[in-house]
């Protein structure tokens, strides 16, 4: 075959698909809820691995300076210290947890919106939000060792 020549043959179809009715609940309780995705900004090191490694390109740190006013949250500007802060465009996120695993101080977490810690913080009567309440303790998979997670 010449470097030129192209392999133009289709790869064969499966058409032994058989279609069933499937009822609600075995449905509502294969799909799960959507998660979001949560970096804890005052632990952040601003290594920006997490930028680096998505593929989708949906993580963005930004300059302050690309707020012109905040409605209805917290101001970044506002925090001593803050130079930028973290965007994540959740419509291209895939949730594949990638800058999870790739982020040394571990402060990105991934939460699903009903039914998980937002819910059982409720139920404690935590009024804040769930990420904001840390009891600082940390597991075998959470440790600090000069901002490499070990």
């Amino acid at each position: 075959m010449a470097r030129t020549d192209a392999w133009i043959e289709a790869p064969p179809f499966r058409d032994d698909y058989q279609l069933t009715l499937v009822d609600t609940d075995t449905i509502q309780k294969a799909v799960r809820p959507k998660q979001f995705l949560h970096i804890d900004q005052a632990e952040c090191i601003l290594c920006e691995g997490c930028v680096d490694i998505c593929p989708w390109k949906c993580i963005h740190y930004l300059s302050l300076d690309a707020i012109d006013e905040a409605f209805g949250v917290e101001d970044p500007s506002e925090e001593e210290g803050a130079f930028g802060f973290f965007v994540v465009d959740e419509e291209a996120c895939t949730r594949c947890a990638l800058c999870i695993d790739r982020c040394p101080t571990n402060v990105i977490t991934l939460g699903k919106f009903a039914g998980s810690v937002s819910d059982a913080a409720r139920e404690a009567g935590v009024l804040e939000a769930p990420w904001q309440v840390d009891t600082g303790q940390r597991d075998f998979k959470n440790g600090y060792a000069y901002g490499v997670r070990w």
